[in-house]
């Protein structure tokens, strides 16, 4: 029987389902899809705001202690706007939509995917709490250290924990752990696919765009200058004059400053890590370092321990230039993916556009018509934005 000849929506279609199944980090996250942009569309720069939950301290008694309902939003832009341009002809449109699939929809697909997916996993320059011992883990005790200072951070065990890492930490982490399965169980199998499947409270994935990070030029002995600092900037000296640099997303630690669990704020007992968010080099051997999180000693929305001590030392988690790949492991809420309806063109031949609200992804595709080769120059085209919601849900896992 004859191919029916495919439809601009058809593909458009395929072209959503898989994209879907070809996300591997962004799977795993919040996703938001924008239903008000549906009938004018949007375009780059359209800012939306995201909820985060309000924290309260309690009381304890009978006296009524009523507390202020802070709900603080996170703004997610709408700023990159991707896609991939093909060309077919007549005839392949003839083609099943299996055929048609894999010759156009599949590698134009990919393409958009990882790109998504390496946008995404750059929020690790976001994230401060971290596992590292300057080497690629190999241990699943590392990976469980991991899990308890998500433990600590009260973040929800309700199934929607994942482990995303580079294709080494996988490697080296199912060679680690071979001999724990026997071959007639499940995980057996999973094992044989190099994949880990679920295991330790978490879901388990490989992603070749996981990011690399560099860290800075460390130089002296850096000490916090000034006690009782509070806020999201941290005044320091002690460094090497002209000769130190620290790069956004470099992690470091201070002393007798610990961490706290968000709700019962008791002391952890562990070491609280900053990220440095904004990239800075020394002036005079002095650096005032933009961090998060924001150092809050009491109150509802307390973050440490106590306030670091004058003269404090800081400790940076890696070595001088060290190239460190990073993985991730987070709770679904950790990061979310924004997306939001392109507008359809007029002066087309043709444009379609696909979105579901409970894959949270919109995509668009326009086909023209050249008269002169009979073929039909189309362009692929997502409009997203990344957004770290709440840090203290992730954590990095570096090599």
């Amino acid at each position: 029987m004859a191919n029916t000849t495919l439809t601009i929506s058809m593909i458009t279609r395929e072209a959503l389902r898989v994209l879907e199944n070809n996300l591997v980090f962004a799977k795993r996250v919040n996703r938001s899809y924008d239903s008000k942009f549906a009938v004018e569309g949007a375009k780059i720069g359209t800012v939306l705001n995201v909820r985060k939950p309000p924290r309260y301290i309690g009381r304890t008694g009978q006296a009524l202690s009523v507390e202020d309902a802070t709900e603080t939003q996170v703004q997610v832009s709408l700023n990159t706007q991707f896609g991939v341009d093909v060309e077919f002809t007549s005839q392949d449109l003839a083609l099943s939509i299996d055929d048609f699939s894999e010759r156009f929809i599949r590698p134009a697909i990919s393409c958009v995917a990882n790109k998504i997916d390496n946008d995404g996993l750059a929020l690790y320059k976001d994230v401060y709490q971290e596992i590292s011992d300057g080497a690629t883990p190999d241990t699943l005790l590392e990976y469980l250290q991991g899990g308890a200072k998500l433990d600590e951070a009260a973040t929800p065990m309700d199934g929607l924990r994942s482990i995303v890492i580079p294709p080494l930490f996988q490697a080296t982490i199912v060679d680690a752990l071979k001999g724990l399965f026997q071959q007639a169980t499940a995980l057996a199998s999973q094992y044989e696919s190099g994949k880990m499947g679920r295991a330790i409270g978490f879901d388990w994935f490989m992603d070749q765009n996981c990011n690399t990070h560099t860290y800075g030029t460390q130089a002296g002995t850096p000490l916090v200058n000034g006690a009782s600092q509070s806020g999201a900037s941290l005044i320091t000296d002690g460094w090497t004059s002209g000769a130190a640099t620290l790069n956004r997303g470099d992690t470091f630690t201070i002393a007798d400053v610990n961490s706290i669990n968000p709700q019962s704020r008791a002391n952890t007992g562990s070491l609280q890590s900053f990220v440095v968010t904004s990239t800075i080099s020394d002036t005079a051997g002095a650096m005032t370092i933009a961090i998060s999180p924001s150092m809050t000693a009491t109150g509802a929305q307390q973050t440490i321990s106590a306030a670091a001590a004058d003269n404090a030392a800081l400790t940076i988690a890696d070595t001088t230039g060290a190239v460190s790949p990073q993985g991730l492991m987070f709770h679904r809420d950790a990061f979310t993916l924004v997306t939001a309806d392109l507008p359809l063109p007029g002066g087309v031949d043709m444009a379609a556009r696909m979105s579901d609200s409970q894959l949270g992804i919109s995509i668009r595709m326009v086909r023209a018509y050249d008269i002169n080769t009979d073929k039909f120059p189309c362009r692929l085209d997502v409009l997203y934005g990344w957004k770290t919601l709440r840090p203290e849900l992730a954590v990095r896992m570096q090599g």
